[in-house]
């Protein structure tokens, strides 16, 4: 699988640094269409991607996100909740991820759009 924006008018707003500098809280919004395409059979989805999200990056590395909207996520095998894979996680969730990379999506009312099966 590959994917490359075809719309990225996402934008950052920095609301919180720490003392050296480093960014603490952030929001994201704006538009994002990322193509998503089997790189095998050529054959692709256009998803949308523009949620909105605030995110707290944590001294220790690991994130806790707090997002409206669509969000492209990528999964590793054994790194969360969902399997292995490229999804759009669509609704108000939260999404903490530790400082090694696993993920745990938490819905408060949401959808899953599995994209590696819309393109398979």
């Amino acid at each position: 699988m590959r994917g490359e924006p075809v719309v990225d008018e996402v934008v950052r707003r920095v609301l919180e640094t720490r003392p050296d500098g480093s960014v603490k809280r952030a929001a994201y919004t704006g538009d994002l269409v990322v193509r998503i395409t089997h790189e095998e059979t050529g054959k692709s989805y256009d998803a949308d991607a523009g949620g909105s999200a605030l995110v707290e990056y944590r001294a220790d590395g690991s994130q806790l996100w707090a997002v409206l909207g669509p969000v492209l996520v990528g999964f590793a095998e054994n790194g969360g909740t969902l399997g292995r894979g490229l999804y759009i996680v669509d609704g108000a969730y939260t999404m903490d991820i530790s400082s090694t990379g696993q993920k745990t999506v938490t819905t408060a009312h949401a959808t899953v759009d599995d994209l590696c099966a819309r393109v398979a």
